[in-house]
């Protein structure tokens, strides 16, 4: 696999919101792959889980920490301490989140500012801080979770939270900035939108809507675990080395 275009053996890669999950789904992939793992969340039990499972099956080094990503001063001392443990951090997955399902007219404040501060204040931070090193080292993935839902509006039958939907619009616009500002350091920074995938997120509204969904989607099914690993993959190896700035559907054509 060494001179394969998705082989990460030697990289490292920090992978927020790691513990379940869509993350957890990336973790094991790049791990597949070759590359060390650390993973971070607010809850370090569950990501602890995940180094337990990707060290014991790959063989490859991980380690888990806790942070929540919308505080300053966590994601400096998680960095920190990846950098010592790991000496680098060469790939950088934004995938914590949070949703607030509410009538936009009944949607208390702190709900919304819950949302886009784990949503786009955590990305902000999270890649400010590894982009400082990845600067310093001239290299650099950065590969943000954004959603469909932050392309199109949905019918509030489908999916009735504003907040979750406008930060990860944000999320897409902030990748397309920060890749133009940082492409001459060497680093890449693309975005994923995945469509419906069956997650602890997103249980809830595909337990109620799924029929609907599933009907309305081009390629009438909904997303799986290998269709989102193949798309991380893809962008955190020499496979996109000429891609910066993108925002990727994984949504079997409901974007469209």
């Amino acid at each position: 696999m060494a001179d394969s275009l998705f082989d990460l053996t030697g990289r490292t890669a920090l992978i927020t919101g790691g513990g379940s999950g869509l993350g957890r789904n990336i973790a094991e992939i790049f791990a597949e792959y070759g590359a060390n793992i650390a993973v971070c969340s607010r809850k370090i039990a569950n990501c602890q889980e995940t180094v337990d499972q990707l060290e014991s099956r790959y063989g490859i080094k991980a380690l888990a920490y806790e942070c929540n990503v919308g505080s300053e001063e966590q994601v400096k001392a998680v960095v920190q301490s990846v950098l010592s443990d790991f000496d680098s951090i060469d790939i950088l997955v934004n995938n914590s989140g949070a949703t607030w399902g509410e009538e936009t007219e009944k949607m208390p404040l702190d709900a919304w500012e819950k949302v886009m501060n784990v949503n786009v204040t955590g990305t902000f931070l999270m890649s400010k801080e590894v982009g400082r090193h990845m600067i310093r080292s001239g290299y650099g993935k950065i590969i943000n979770i954004g959603s469909v839902a932050g392309l199109r509006a949905e019918p509030p039958e489908v999916l009735n939270a504003i907040g979750y939907s406008t930060s990860k619009a944000a999320v897409h616009h902030f990748t397309k900035d920060l890749a133009r500002k940082w492409a001459g350091h060497g680093l890449y920074v693309n975005a994923i939108a995945p469509g419906f995938f069956e997650t602890k997120m997103t249980k809830h509204v595909i337990a109620q809507y799924a029929d609907t969904i599933v009907h309305k989607n081009p390629m009438k099914k909904l997303g799986d675990t290998r269709s989102l690993q193949g798309a991380a993959l893809f962008l955190a190896g020499a496979a996109s080395d000429y891609i910066t700035g993108q925002v990727i559907a994984v949504d079997g054509g409901s974007s469209l």
